[in-house]
């Protein structure tokens, strides 16, 4: 699972860059515009808007609708792409139990995933910062109550001032555009590109394993947690009712949002 999760972490990132190199040649985006549309591929919303409102602050709106309704989306967008990447057989593909996780590793986890995400991208640190904070709190049992508001009240309040904000830079003048309907477009194309990406990279690791791993699983690499992994579950049960691939669904669907904010702030460093 070590091996798959990690080329689950940067497929996304392949359809990201795909999608970023077509609208730098559609000519109607510049680089950090098109970085800013790219993003869309990885299927979240917060990275989105995060990279948007550094590179292309004019273009905030349209991208986090197109982001936020791509999510949304997914049961729709990602069923018919995996049915058309992959045969009745691999899609019967029955997983190993995944082992059981220790309490001193899910600790270890974010404190190793913070430090290394300080050398390989700094600037993503408002991003992965907050999420390896939030799943620390979540592990070490002795902050429960912290834990509790994060992942309500906290939560809440954010939500509402993020939609209030987002929604107050959705002017006319900016919106009803040529290139807020390219964004829409490019962003649909994107996380296509991802998904069948993530699907075809599953099946090219089945040529060099003895194990085979189900190529359903690599339609969630992206970072709509959990939905790209249900997705995977309904779609694999829909085969075999007794095919349980939720939990492994689960493992590129978290990387997909680790590798998503890292690309973010890599793109920041090298585009900003």
């Amino acid at each position: 699972m070590s091996f798959q999760v990690f080329f689950q972490k940067s497929v996304i990132r392949f359809g990201d860059h795909l999608d970023q190199f077509g609208a730098v040649l559609s000519g109607l985006f510049t680089a950090q515009e098109a970085a800013s549309i790219g993003i869309i591929g990885g299927a979240d919303g917060p990275t989105a808007i995060f990279l948007s409102s550094k590179l292309a602050p004019h273009l905030l709106g349209p991208i986090a609708i197109a982001a936020y309704s791509y999510m949304a989306l997914v049961p729709v967008i990602q069923p018919p792409i995996m049915k058309l990447l992959t045969t009745r057989k691999e899609r019967l593909i029955r997983m190993e139990d995944p082992r059981e996780v220790s309490k001193k590793e899910k600790i270890i986890f974010p404190i190793i995933g913070f430090l290394l995400c300080c050398f390989v991208a700094p600037a993503a640190l408002p991003l992965l910062g907050m999420l390896f904070f939030g799943n620390l709190l979540k592990e070490c049992v002795v902050a429960e109550r912290l834990a509790q508001a994060a992942r309500t009240s906290v939560l809440d309040t954010v939500t509402i001032l993020l939609g209030l904000t987002v929604g107050a830079s959705t002017q006319a003048d900016v919106f009803l555009t040529p290139q807020s309907v390219g964004v829409f477009i490019l962003g649909a194309v994107s996380f296509g590109i991802a998904t069948a990406s993530g699907v075809i990279f599953a099946k090219i690791m089945n040529l060099f394993l003895k194990t085979k791993i189900n190529p359903l699983l690599g339609a969630a690499g992206v970072s709509a947690v959990p939905d790209s992994a249900r997705v995977v579950q309904i779609v694999g049960q829909a085969e075999d009712p007794n095919n349980f691939l939720l939990m492994h669904a689960m493992a590129p669907n978290i990387s997909g949002v680790i590798g998503s904010a890292i690309v973010a702030g890599v793109l920041w460093s090298f585009i900003g």
